[in-house]
């Protein structure tokens, strides 16, 4: 089972990958995007962190309604809505349960996946996070592990496609080539979930 505090360590491994990586995340989001990527998600996950030494939230779902809305209101761009948006609708499907199960946990991350579709319009092979966190989730039953590197290999895989949604759209057949910084940052959220999980 799954308590808070497994919620709390994902949440504080995710601010460390986020601020080892950020430059790379900016530099990923260069060529495609406006180049702030890794600086926006450094200061929203930085301050989730510091929120969450503050406050000790009790259940899985508050951990993560606490930081999804800490990103909403401290990052700027999409990303800050739509990471948003993730925590805090996989928290709400959560619910109030002091501890929940891996199946309850998958279930609750497939709703906070697909509201962000919903929010973003995006879909898999549209070049966005969606390609890193939809195979996450479909691989979640086979463990923390093979969500990661599902995650991964969706990350990488963004490279060859042309970019149908977010600011690298507008670069049309010039965003082929770039691997997408949205699905790196989300492979990163992902490999601190199997990483709070000890594997």
């Amino acid at each position: 089972m799954l308590d808070a505090d497994f919620f709390r360590r994902w949440m504080t491994a995710t601010a460390a990958s986020v601020d080892r990586e950020a430059e790379r995340l900016t530099a990923l989001d260069s060529p495609i995007g406006d180049a702030d990527h890794g600086s926006n998600l450094q200061r929203g996950f930085t301050a989730v962190a510091a929120e969450l030494e503050k406050e000790a939230p009790r259940t899985p779902g508050a951990v993560l309604t606490l930081a999804g809305r800490q990103l909403i209101s401290t990052v700027g761009g999409a990303s800050g809505p739509l990471y948003g948006t993730l925590l805090r609708r996989t928290g709400k499907a959560l619910g109030e349960a002091s501890e929940v199960s891996e199946d309850q946990f998958a279930q609750a991350l497939r709703a906070g996946v697909d509201a962000v579709m919903t929010l973003g319009g995006a879909a898999p092979g549209d070049k966005t996070m969606i390609d890193a966190l939809v195979p996450a989730v479909d691989a979640l039953g086979d463990g923390f592990a093979a969500s990661r590197a599902a995650a991964e290999e969706g990350a990488l895989a963004t490279t060859p496609l042309q970019a149908r949604k977010g600011r690298a759209s507008y670069l049309g057949e010039r965003s082929i080539g770039h691997q997408d910084p949205g699905a790196t940052s989300s492979a990163l959220l992902i490999a601190a979930l199997a990483e709070a999980h000890g594997e």
